[in-house]
């Protein structure tokens, strides 16, 4: 009879403050306008969320943009202070059509100066070089890298043929695929520094090499923070653009850009800070429940949250929050110790729990305590 068992329930909304708000943004835009290009995708940088995409996830050529899973590989395997001679095969793309950064035979850089010369000015020559380093020698064998990581990552559109983007019949891969592909490269610091970069030196024995960066939008739109270019026949002009403004962040992709890929690229990066925002849905320390404290009839104890939670809102977005607790919490509990939870929907998705904490420690019940609350409840159960 004195036993206590857990047995969480839900509330309901109505016993909550602000269980239900409605975010009311700026409702009136639309879907991104004028975006000109096979297809395009915008997501937020820290979830992955599609925001908004046309065709996102058709098969196409992706050109240069292939150097992104390049660095993945590169920056999974390290060693990148590793010293490499360029081969005559490398070289050979110091030339045109191809975009080069005019590497010799012989020249001999350290793997991450290869690594910055291939996403800074898209170099296929340092690419090339970077791709039988990282291969033991055979390009073949590190595109085969290359496409286990696409496999590795889920990234159902995506096939490599070689390491830099040259057109094939079988090298696709698409927006969808590109946006999760450059968010798992931008978890690297060394890539984000990379992509970032508008001009660097790189240095073989015998002179420096200067590099300006192919994305012009470093240049020109200040919250830009990457990432590549690539173009080529099949694939046209294409574009992974990162942007980032207080603590939001985005990641647009453009593939086959029928006009300007920059223009089309700041269209969707301005569309993602104009029509969303994010905001903190649960606050670290905020009261969101209380239980009774077990045999001490209306002694309570505040449930905070034992963390923060922020998401993405967007425009006519509805938040909801869920709070979870046990019908009758444990017999004692220390300060911070997890007592239930806020669930967090934004938009019928859920976007996130956070521990609910008890804000202060309290000791078991004493014998005496515990007869004492059954005998009370007893008469009061006769009285009524």
């Amino acid at each position: 009879m004195l036993s206590r068992s857990w047995s969480p329930r839900r509330l309901l909304a109505a016993a909550l403050p602000l269980v239900l708000l409605a975010w009311a943004g700026p409702a009136a835009l639309a879907q991104p306008s004028g975006v000109a290009a096979d297809a395009w995708a915008l997501a937020d940088l820290r979830s992955g969320e599609l925001l908004a995409s046309h065709d996102a996830g058709e098969r196409l050529p992706m050109a240069s943009t292939t150097k992104i899973m390049l660095a993945l590989v590169a920056l999974r395997e390290g060693g990148l202070d590793r010293e490499v001679a360029v081969s005559p095969r490398a070289a050979a793309y110091a030339a045109p059509p191809y975009s080069n950064v005019g590497l010799r035979a012989g020249d001999v850089l350290s793997l991450r100066e290869l690594l910055m010369a291939s996403l800074i000015s898209s170099g296929d020559d340092a690419a090339y070089a970077l791709a039988e380093a990282l291969g033991g020698g055979s390009v073949e064998r590190l595109v085969e890298k290359m496409n286990r990581e696409a496999r590795r990552l889920g990234l159902e559109d995506t096939h490599f043929q070689n390491p830099v983007g040259l057109d094939g019949r079988r090298h696709r891969s698409s927006a969808r695929d590109l946006v999760r592909m450059s968010r798992e490269a931008m978890q690297y610091p060394l890539f984000r520094e990379i992509v970032a970069t508008r001009y660097a030196v790189i240095s073989t024995p015998d002179r420096e090499i200067p590099l300006t960066n192919t994305n012009e939008l470093l240049f020109t739109y200040p919250p830009a923070t990457g990432i590549k270019t690539g173009t080529t026949p099949a694939a046209g002009p294409c574009l992974v653009a990162s942007a980032a403004s207080g603590d939001e962040s985005y990641v647009a992709v453009v593939l086959d850009a029928r006009a300007d890929r920059f223009a089309a690229s700041l269209r969707l990066l301005e569309y993602g800070f104009s029509a969303y925002d994010r905001r903190e849905l649960v606050r670290r320390g905020e009261r969101y429940a209380s239980v009774e404290v077990p045999y001490r009839r209306g002694e309570r104890v505040p449930l905070v949250a034992g963390e923060s939670l922020s998401a993405l809102l967007g425009p006519g977005d509805r938040v909801r929050r869920e709070v979870e607790v046990p019908d009758e919490p444990p017999g004692s509990a220390r300060r911070g110790e997890r007592l239930g939870r806020v669930v967090v929907w934004v938009g019928g998705e859920r976007a996130g729990s956070v521990p609910l904490v008890a804000a202060r420690g309290y000791e078991e019940a004493s014998l005496w305590e515990k007869l004492w609350y059954t005998v009370e409840g007893f008469f009061s159960e006769e009285g009524g």
